[in-house]
């Protein structure tokens, strides 16, 4: 018999509270750009601002969630989330605005961060991973629907942030306290050297690139839209929701597709078509067309992105690759915004999005060489959660492995078989040693690339 699964909602909801602020940034530069004495540059150095606050809190607090004990880092990052984005909604002193981002992106970070952690160790990670990205962009888009008719404060979406960290402030009590140690630590020794290591630095430069190139379109297009295409404030709310709705098509494909074309192709091929995608949506003068390029590279994201996860795990099966990977995309996101609006400062929105796809088009050519190299060796999450490497776990299910390739820990068990011996055994105790499995018991995929 097995166990019915349950759906974790706690984790869910505190995933979409600290998710919100990345999805919400091109409704909350534009309305700090158009809703306070800001320049265009200005308001995207805001927006970084927060990012790089909330890529900080990733950084400083990933190994510390079993210690300190997640329902109390996740109170706190909520605390400062409520706090953080409450202020800068309710001021228009752009001093207080600053900071208040910045706090509260912190907060928006802790609260990820303890979501990533737990979402982890839980028996079907995939699936919590896509409820929260279900979740998260549900309510990003009935956001956009609905604050264009609210009028034109910059707070609005400052304040959505914060009511979204109040509502799952009460869930918080399902959460676990803290622990002495974690029961994986002996599988994170910091001695064993990380393999594939020229693989793994050229994929984390290429994906902060990659992640930089994303978000500077996506912190301006919203006055793309309002500025160069001639959408309206409501109408601009709707594309950017139709947009996210098809992000989530875009997981789903993944998930379909899996490992079936392998890495390289998705990677290679679904970067170049993103190029497009971006200089398309950058140069739209009319709003035809700036919806079009802003659907069709809502929805190819996504998938290029869940093999450039999977390809991170599958260099080291201990996950080390995939979280200094994942730091790095959170650092190109950070910067995003704010290269975005220096880039169409100096150049204009067509000139910038030339730029965008010409570094994306570089970025193609290492990454699907990585892809090339290290492919053909499958990862399992199973393995890796035998391995310790829950966070590897994590990414590697979202690619999109078949369930039935994924055993249970039990099942990865060998039996033992007696086998009758003719010679008879030498009576001195040293001569035995204990049971167990030798050279046979490597995980798949723990090889070097």
């Amino acid at each position: 018999m097995f166990a019915p699964r349950t759906t974790p909602w706690p984790l869910v909801a505190l995933f979409t509270a600290g998710y919100l602020p990345p999805y919400l940034l091109p409704t909350t530069v534009g309305r700090l750009d158009t809703g306070l004495p800001l320049t265009a540059t200005q308001a995207g150095a805001v927006g970084s601002a927060l990012l790089l606050s909330s890529a900080t809190a990733g950084f400083l607090l990933a190994s510390r969630v079993q210690r300190i004990g997640a329902r109390t880092l996740a109170r706190f990052g909520l605390v400062l989330a409520v706090v953080g984005y409450g202020s800068a909604a309710l001021t228009t002193t752009v001093p207080a605005v600053v900071a208040g981002a910045v706090l509260g992106g912190f907060g928006s970070g802790t609260a990820t961060t303890v979501a990533a952690t737990r979402i982890s160790a839980e028996r079907d990670p995939h699936r919590a991973s896509t409820l929260g990205l279900l979740t998260v962009s549900a309510l990003a888009g009935a956001v956009y629907l609905t604050v264009p008719h609210l009028g034109r404060a910059h707070g609005l979406p400052l304040a959505a942030i914060a009511l979204t960290a109040l509502a799952v402030w009460p869930l918080t009590g399902c959460l676990p306290g803290g622990t002495a140690a974690s029961p994986a630590a002996h599988d994170t020794d910091p001695t064993i050297p990380l393999p594939s290591r020229r693989s793994g630095l050229v994929l984390a430069a290429t994906v902060l690139c990659w992640s930089l190139a994303q978000n500077s379109l996506w912190g301006v297009s919203g006055r793309i839209g309002l500025t160069q295409a001639g959408l309206g404030d409501a109408t601009l709310g709707v594309v950017f929701a139709v947009a996210l709705g098809a992000g989530l098509v875009g997981v789903l494909v993944a998930g379909a597709l899996g490992p079936r074309l392998g890495r390289a192709m998705p990677i290679g091929a679904g970067t170049v078509l993103i190029a497009g995608c971006i200089a398309v949506s950058a140069s739209a003068t009319t709003p035809t067309t700036f919806a079009t390029g802003e659907i069709a590279w809502n929805t190819l994201y996504p998938v290029v992105l869940s093999y450039l996860i999977g390809l991170a795990a599958s260099l080291d099966p201990r996950g080390r690759w995939a979280v200094l990977v994942g730091s790095a995309s959170s650092l190109g996101t950070a910067a995003g915004p704010l290269a975005g609006s220096v880039l169409s400062a100096q150049a204009g929105y067509a000139g910038m999005g030339l730029v965008l796809g010409a570094g994306l088009l570089l970025a193609a050519v290492p990454m699907t060489a990585v892809a090339l190299h290290t492919g053909g060796r499958p990862l399992l999450p199973g393995a890796i959660r035998r391995r310790g490497g829950t966070p590897a776990a994590l990414v590697a299910a979202a690619t999109g492995t078949p369930s039935g390739a994924v055993p249970e820990v039990g099942a990865m068990e060998q039996p033992v078989v007696q086998i009758d011996m003719d010679a008879q055994a030498v009576p001195v105790q040293r001569a035995y040693e204990t049971a167990g499995p030798r050279a046979a018991a490597a995980t798949p995929g723990s090889g070097t690339g």
